[in-house]
């Protein structure tokens, strides 16, 4: 086979040409010797799903449905090309943003534990969102998505990317903003130069009473750092991503005061699988055609 797809709809729908289905439930198939375009499975980010990499001689392009792409870089190598999911979870990585600023700055989850004890909580004031100042930091699809869903809660937001452009500040001038900001959200994906970037300083020039929210990969924030700060009451957090991940059960984030966690759950609604098949579909077709590809994150065969 020339194409392996994660998708089985994809599958479906390319089914004039040689394609096969691997969708991580079992193992690999064996004969992988043909394969030129590798499309890896979507679910728990598994470094396991790079390793038939190696067994692909011809590869010549990996295809993620995952905006994040570093559990599949290790196992990359020259003349191969490597296209992430942008687009694909935008929607709803976007919902789970909102979501989370709203749990926090309206005090759902206090909520929520009162309703399982069945006991009434005396109505007090909450942060809200409206005329709020939201800083997105990782200003991609994702974060530009975040700002659509925004639109409508009456904030103010600024915007900083890897690079500057019209209305997006460059990552340089995040520590300008980062005390104007009532909520700060990470939308970036994870490379050499983020990891560990929400570190003790990042942290220590957020405003009082801040908002962390991070619905990118864990290992951007200083876990020890963010903990630091919520113990102390100084600032809050709203976590889709934790540093380790799964986060263990005794893990002091658990009982953080003004944190609240979802396991990894951003991009899970079913906007995922019609988009992730669009663009399966879309990128196979390029390939066969010879034109160019969208979403390329490495071009190995410069």
């Amino acid at each position: 086979m020339r194409f392996l797809i994660s998708h089985p709809g994809a599958v479906a729908d390319l089914g004039d040409l040689d394609v096969g289905l691997y969708d991580g439930a079992g193992p690999a198939p064996a004969a992988l010797g043909d394969v030129e375009f590798y499309a890896v499975p979507y679910g728990v980010i598994d470094p396991r799903f790079g390793e038939p990499i190696a067994s692909m001689p011809r590869l010549r392009v990996v295809q993620t449905v995952t905006a994040g792409y570093d559990h599949v870089l290790p196992f990359l190598r020259p003349g191969v090309v490597l296209a992430n999911g942008r687009g694909v979870h935008d929607a709803a990585t976007a919902e789970m943003a909102v979501a989370l600023i709203l749990a926090a700055r309206r005090r759902l989850p206090e909520f929520v534990r009162a309703q399982g004890e069945r006991r009434w909580v005396p109505a007090a004031w909450s942060a809200g969102l409206a005329d709020a100042r939201v800083l997105i930091v990782g200003y991609g699809s994702i974060g530009a998505a975040i700002e659509r869903r925004l639109a409508g809660f009456e904030v103010e937001v600024a915007r900083v990317a890897r690079r500057a452009r019209p209305g997006v500040r460059p990552i340089s001038a995040v520590g300008e903003l980062l005390p104007w900001a009532d909520v700060v959200v990470l939308a970036m994906s994870l490379t050499p130069e983020t990891e560990g970037l929400v570190g003790r300083g990042f942290l220590a020039a957020m405003a009082d009473g801040a908002l962390l929210v991070n619905v990118s990969r864990g290992r951007v924030v200083d876990t020890g750092a963010l903990l630091a700060e919520v113990g102390s009451g100084r600032l809050c957090a709203a976590l889709d991503v934790t540093d380790p991940e799964p986060l263990p059960g005794g893990h002091p984030l658990w009982s953080a005061p003004n944190v609240v966690i979802s396991p990894h759950a951003g991009g899970l609604t079913g906007a995922l699988a019609p988009r992730a098949r669009r663009l399966l579909v879309d990128q196979v077709r390029r390939f066969v055609a010879g034109e160019p590809l969208v979403n390329v994150v490495v071009d190995g065969t410069g």
